[in-house]
């Protein structure tokens, strides 16, 4: 069956049903947009699930809606995979371990674009990236992520908020992507959603950086290549002086000792990944640097695609499951979870408690995802 040909209605009858509430709540003018750039053209499958565009994708092409209710937004992953090599990485489990650029990235980032204004998609937002850094070493040598966003500021109007999420703000501030990221921040008069931004007050751009510890030692052991968290909170600071908008992902939490039972990270061979102190240090940054508010998940321990789990994640493995005794941890989507209640309660209650001491907003990593206009 031709899309092209499809009346809207046909068109939302064949969607798979994890995905129809997104299209259902469009008007038809948006469903045949949204059909056109999201699934396949001539595919005969009786279902059909967003699978089509090259590189500006569905955020998350595996989740239901009821789960997981990101909506029309995109996720353009600017390389394949990431040289962090943070050990608590929910991409590891699906991404290659050597990180690389994508093939033909600047002709197929143009195709994308291209469908964007052919179809008349309507404006979403846009995340780089959520499974690899945009800033990561392979920036240097191959400038995909300046690219997309110099292009994605000359389709502007195809997308209302822009987020960058990464590690070395430090490196985006000082490879002259500090104006680029200002122009970012301004949508022009004729944007579709320009009177809704500009009643809000919500920026329609910002840098949100991982920053899950204070100290450098725990970085060492569990953001083995990334930036240091002085080096990133260098980069915030450049970042904020340039009046640009900045959340803090104090993200992921850990547990602390001293754990339910009398226990403690020692007896476990682990040293303290992030005291309250740590976690207090974080809070008040975020603070000063007044930045729009902080996020947070609870750490999970990830299965690496191909490869075996780390020692240090081992330990932490078994932390996870004295916890959780007499039961096990749950594991999905390739990974260990604390189960919820007890990860609320011993991990981040504490921290909660002390982002309301400090008057610092603080969102889960859903929330703040669902909540971007």
């Amino acid at each position: 069956m031709d899309a092209n040909r499809d009346e809207p209605d046909a068109r939302t009858g064949r969607i798979d049903e994890k995905f129809k509430p997104v299209f259902e709540a469009c008007d038809s003018a948006s469903r045949k947009a949204l059909f056109q750039y999201f699934l396949p053209t001539h595919s005969r499958k009786p279902r059909l699930a967003p699978t089509r565009p090259r590189l500006i994708k569905w955020y998350c092409p595996f989740a239901s809606q009821k789960v997981f209710p990101s909506g029309h937004r995109y996720c353009l992953n600017v390389y394949a995979g990431c040289g962090h090599r943070c050990l608590y990485c929910y991409a590891a489990a699906y991404s290659p371990e050597r990180p690389a650029p994508k093939r033909d990235f600047e002709r197929l980032l143009r195709k994308d674009l291209e469908d964007l204004e052919r179809f008349n998609v309507p404006p979403a937002p846009v995340h780089l990236s959520n499974s690899t850094d945009p800033f990561q070493p392979l920036e240097a040598r191959h400038g995909h992520a300046r690219l997309a966003l110099e292009k994605i500021l000359e389709t502007r109007h195809r997308f209302s908020t822009v987020t960058v999420l990464t590690k070395n703000p430090l490196g985006a501030a000082t490879r002259g992507c500090l104006e680029l990221f200002k122009a970012l921040t301004i949508l022009p008069a004729g944007h579709p959603r320009h009177a809704e931004f500009s009643a809000s007050g919500i920026p329609p751009f910002c840098v949100e950086v991982s920053l899950a510890f204070w100290r450098q030692e725990p970085a060492s052991v569990y953001d083995p290549c990334a930036p240091t968290p002085e080096e990133r909170r260098e980069g915030i600071r450049r970042l904020r002086a340039a009046g640009i908008p900045v959340v803090l992902r104090i993200d992921p939490l850990f547990p602390r000792s001293p754990l339910p039972g009398g226990l403690a990270l020692n007896h476990f061979g682990l040293a303290e990944a992030q005291t309250l102190h740590d976690l207090e240090q974080l809070v008040r940054f975020a603070k000063d640097m007044a930045v729009r508010h902080v996020v947070y998940s609870t750490v999970k321990i990830v299965q690496p695609r191909g490869r075996p789990l780390d020692p240090v994640m081992g330990r932490l493995r078994l932390v996870f499951e004295k916890l959780a005794a007499p039961g096990r941890p749950p594991f999905h989507s390739g990974s260990w979870r604390l189960p919820t209640p007890l990860a609320g309660q011993v991990v981040v209650q504490p921290f909660l408690a002390l982002c309301a001491d400090y008057g610092v907003q603080a969102k889960h990593c859903m929330r703040n995802l669902i909540e971007a206009p």
